[in-house]
C-alpha cells in the first residue's frame, strides 16, 4: 500500500526553512513526523494505550525520550561497548523541555499512558536539534489521534549584539548575552528555560515577546498538517470514580469551611500543618464512606476528593486574603541564615537554610587532568565546572532508595550551574577545574535555589573571584479565570507549589539576571502576569543578596591552606624538550618528588606550563625545579656544575640542569696537565665560569681556571 506522505513548511525570520513531514516513517505508531532543518532530522514517534491499566492511574502517565544517535554525526560512541546506551544528561535535559512544555496541555483526568520517543537521526554541526525537539513532539501528537489542547512549539532565541535571533548557530550563540527556551501555544506561554549575562527584566521579556511570535506562526503550520491529514481524536479519556464522587452539599461547605480554617491558622510548620490538615479528614472520615446515594467510596477516592478541597481552600485564602498558609505576605520571604567554611576540610563550604529549605554546598578545586570528558553525537570537549544537586528522601521525611541522579535532579543541578557559571572568571585567570555539590538537607520549597545561594557562598569561601554573587527565588501563582484575579507568590513553599498554577525560578546578581526557569501547570501565562513575576522576583533576589552580604561580601583573596595550588609559567618553545625529557625522565622525577602535576600545552611561539600542587611549599619547589631548567645562561656567570665525562683533552660539565659545557684542558688549571684523568673524575663538583658560546652551534665554553687566577683568589673567588 502507497504511503501517504504529507509535509508543511516554516519559514523563520532569517529566510531559513523548517520541514515537518508525516506518513513516511514510523507510521504504526500513533503520531509520527520527520522535522528537517538544514542537515538537522528529528523524528518523533508518539503511541498510548487504547485503555489505562485496571483502575486507572492518578497522574497523567507520560514519559518523554531524546536520544541523539551517533550515527547521525557519523561517529561511533566511545567506551567499550560501542553504542548507545544510557541517555546523557545533556539529553535528560532535553527531553524535559519538551515534557513540561506539552504535559499541561493535556485533558484534565486522561490517564492513558503515553510515550514520545524523538531522536536525532541526522546532525548539521550549524544547527542545534533542542529547539526543535518540541516541535517534533507537539506535530506527531497532532497529528495523532491522542486528545491534545496542543498544537505548541519552541524556539531558540539569543540577543546577538542587540539583536535577537531565531534559533541561531553555536557560533553565534557563544556571542549572545540572552540564550533562552521559549515553549508557548499560539496564545500563551508555557515554558522558558536559559541562561543570560546579567540582563534586566524588560531586556528578559522583549526576548520571550520575540520568540513568541515566532512560535504563533509555527503553530499555524501544525493546524494547517492536521487539517491536511484529517486528525480524528479516537482514543478516549478515562475518569476516575473521584471525578463523579458527590456528597452532599451540607457535608462539602462544612468540611471545606475547616479546611479553610486550618489555612488560615497561618502555621508554619509543615508537618504540623499537614497534621492539623489530617485531622479534618479523619473527622469526618464515616460521612465520606458513602456517597449521596449511601454508595461506598474508596479510601483513594476519598483522599482524591479531599485534596481538591483542599486544594481549593488554599488558593482561596491567598486570592481572598492576599495572605498565605505560613502567614507571609505575597512578596514576602522565609527567613535566611548562611554561614561558609561549614567544612574544615572542604576547598570551600556553605550552608544556607530558608525557611524549612537547607543546602549543604561544597567546593571542590581539581586540575586540568580532572576536567570531565564530553563525547557526545554533536560535541567533543572537556568541561571544567560542575555542579552536581543530590535530593535524599530525608530531605523531605520520606524512604527513597539511591538509585543514581533522577531527571528532576538532573534539571536542577544544571539551572543552578548556569546560573553560577555566569559569573566565574573566565579561564585564563582560573586555573581550577571546579566541581560544586549540593546536597539538600530538607526541603519545603525551592531547594534549586537555595543550591544557587549556598553555591555562590562557596565559591566565595573557596577563593573563586567570582564577579559577583548570585541568588535565586522561585516565584509562584494562583489564578481565577473566572474573575481573572491572580496573585504573584514570592518564595514559594512545597504546598504553594504542588496547589499552584506556576514555578518561575529567577536567578542573578544586583545588575542583573543569570538564568531562569518557568514551568506552567495551567495553558499559559499573560505578559501582565510575567512582567509583575519578573519584578516581584527582583525585588526577592537583591533582598537576598543583601543577607548572603552578611556572611561574605567578596570571594576570599587566596584559596585556603590545604587546598590545592596551581600555577602557570611561560617558557620558551625549545624548552618544552629539556623539561620533558628523554622519554619523559625529567618532568616524571619532578612530578614524583614534589607531589605534583604538571601539564604542558605550545600556545604560538611559547610554552605554557601548568603545576598543580597539594600544598604551596610543593608548589614553590616545582616552580624553581622547572624555573632552574628553563634559565638561560648568562655570560661571565660562575656556576656550581659537575664533571659529566672525563677525555684526554678536556672535560664535559654539566653547570645548569640539562645543560652541559666544554672545559677544556687548558681551562682546568693554571699550569699545563699531562693527564686530565689524574686531576678529574666524573662525578666531581667544582665551580666553572661561563666564557664563550659558540655562535653556530650553541655550545658553552667553561673555564676553571680564571677563578684560580691570583687576583680572584685575592678577592675571595
Amino acid at each position: 500500500m502507497l504511503k501517504k506522505v504529507i509535509s508543511k513548511t516554516i519559514q523563520l525570520p532569517d529566510n531559513r526553512v523548517i520541514t515537518i513531514e508525516t506518513g513516511k516513517l514510523a507510521t504504526q505508531a500513533n503520531g509520527s513526523v520527520l522535522i528537517r532543518m538544514g542537515n538537522t532530522m528529528l523524528l518523533a514517534a508518539v503511541v498510548a494505550k487504547e485503555a489505562p491499566e485496571e483502575g486507572g492511574f492518578s497522574f497523567l502517565p507520560l514519559s518523554v525520550d531524546y536520544q541523539e544517535k551517533f550515527a547521525a554525526s557519523g561517529k561511533i560512541p566511545g567506551g567499550f561497548l560501542k553504542r548507545e546506551g544510557r541517555l546523557g544528561d545533556h539529553e535528560v535535559l532535553i527531553a524535559r523541555l519538551v515534557d513540561r512544555a506539552i504535559r499541561p496541555l493535556f485533558p484534565k483526568r486522561f490517564n492513558s499512558e503515553i510515550q514520545i520517543n524523538i531522536s536525532l537521526i541526522s546532525a548539521d554541526e550549524t544547527i542545534l536539534p533542542d529547539a526543535l525537539a518540541a516541535l517534533a513532539a507537539s506535530s506527531a501528537l497532532s497529528v495523532s489521534s491522542i486528545p491534545f489542547n496542543g498544537p505548541i512549539s519552541e524556539v531558540r532565541v539569543a540577543r546577538v549584539n542587540g539583536t535577537f535571533l531565531i534559533n541561531p548557530s553555536p557560533s553565534l550563540l557563544e556571542q549572545a548575552d540572552i540564550n533562552l527556551i521559549v515553549a508557548a501555544s499560539d496564545s500563551s506561554i508555557l515554558m522558558v528555560e536559559g541562561a543570560m549575562s546579567e540582563v534586566g527584566e524588560a531586556d528578559m521579556i522583549a526576548a520571550i515577546r520575540y520568540a513568541h511570535d515566532a512560535i504563533k506562526l509555527q503553530c499555524q503550520v501544525q493546524k494547517e498538517l492536521m487539517e491536511a491529514v484529517g486528525v480524528e481524536k479516537t482514543i478516549g479519556t478515562t475518569h476516575h470514580a473521584s471525578a463523579i464522587v458527590c456528597y452532599p452539599i451540607a457535608l462539602r461547605e462544612a468540611i471545606y469551611a475547616d479546611l479553610y480554617a486550618v489555612a488560615k491558622q497561618h502555621i508554619p510548620s509543615k508537618a504540623l500543618r499537614k497534621e492539623a490538615f489530617m485531622a479534618v479528614s479523619n473527622r469526618y472520615r464515616e460521612q465520606l464512606a458513602k456517597d449521596q446515594n449511601g454508595q461506598e467510596v474508596t479510601t483513594t477516592q476519598q483522599k482524591e476528593w479531599l485534596d481538591e478541597l483542599e486544594n481549593q481552600a488554599i488558593r482561596a485564602l491567598i486570592l481572598n486574603e492576599n495572605v498565605r498558609l505560613d502567614g507571609r505576605l505575597l512578596d514576602q520571604i522565609r527567613p535566611i541564615e548562611s554561614e561558609i567554611d561549614y567544612l574544615p576540610s572542604a576547598h570551600g563550604s556553605a550552608l544556607f537554610t530558608r525557611g524549612e529549605t537547607q543546602s549543604l554546598t561544597t567546593v571542590t578545586l581539581g586540575s586540568k587532568f580532572d576536567e570531565q570528558i564530553i563525547d557526545r553525537a554533536m560535541e567533543d570537549g572537556y568541561n571544567r565546572f560542575m555542579l552536581h544537586y543530590n535530593f535524599p528522601g530525608f530531605s523531605t521525611g520520606e524512604v527513597k532508595p539511591n538509585r543514581g541522579p533522577s531527571r528532576r535532579e538532573i534539571g536542577h543541578g544544571n539551572l543552578a550551574m548556569r546560573a553560577l557559571k555566569a559569573v566565574l572568571p573566565p579561564d585564563k585567570e582560573n586555573l581550577y577545574t571546579i566541581r560544586v555539590v549540593s546536597d539538600i538537607l530538607e526541603s519545603n520549597g525551592s531547594s534549586s535555589m537555595a543550591t544557587v545561594c549556598a553555591g555562590s557562598l562557596a565559591l566565595m569561601d573557596a577563593g573563586i573571584l567570582v564577579k559577583a554573587a548570585v541568588s535565586g527565588i522561585a516565584m509562584g501563582m494562583i489564578t481565577d479565570p473566572t474573575t481573572g484575579r491572580f496573585a504573584v507568590l514570592s518564595d514559594i513553599l512545597g504546598d504553594e507549589d504542588r496547589i499552584g498554577d506556576m514555578d518561575f525560578k529567577v536567578t542573578g546578581t544586583y545588575q542583573g539576571i543569570t538564568a531562569c526557569q518557568m514551568d506552567m501547570k495551567v495553558a499559559g501565562i499573560s505578559y501582565a502576569m510575567l512582567e509583575k513575576a519578573l519584578h516581584q522576583a527582583k525585588e526577592g533576589r537583591l533582598h537576598i543578596l543583601e543577607k548572603m552580604a552578611e556572611t561574605i561580601a567578596a570571594p576570599r583573596l587566596d584559596s585556603k591552606p590545604h587546598a590545592p595550588k596551581i600555577v602557570t609559567i611561560e617558557v620558551e618553545k625549545e624548552m618544552i624538550g629539556a623539561i620533558i625529557g628523554p622519554g619523559g625522565k625529567v618532568i616524571q622525577e619532578i612530578q614524583k618528588e614534589t607531589f605534583t602535576n604538571i601539564d604542558i600545552a605550545e600556545q604560538g611561539y611559547k610554552g605554557i606550563v601548568t603545576i598543580f600542587a597539594g600544598n604551596q611549599e610543593m608548589l614553590e619547589k616545582a616552580v624553581s625545579r622547572i624555573k632552574t631548567i628553563t634559565a638561560r645562561p648568562v655570560m661571565g656567570e660562575i656556576y656550581k656544575g659537575k664533571v659529566k665525562s672525563v677525555l684526554n683533552y678536556g672535560a664535559f660539565v654539566e653547570f645548569m640542569p640539562g645543560k652541559d659545557g666544554f672545559l677544556h684542558v687548558s681551562e682546568v688549571r693554571l699550569e699545563r696537565i699531562e693527564n686530565l684523568e689524574d686531576v678529574l673524575e666524573v662525578g666531581e663538583e667544582l665551580q666553572v665560569k661561563l666564557i664563550g658560546i659558540e655562535p653556530k652551534t650553541g655550545k658553552y665554553r667553561l673555564s676553571r681556571k680564571v677563578l684560580l687566577a691570583p687576583d680572584v683568589v685575592a678577592a675571595g673567588g
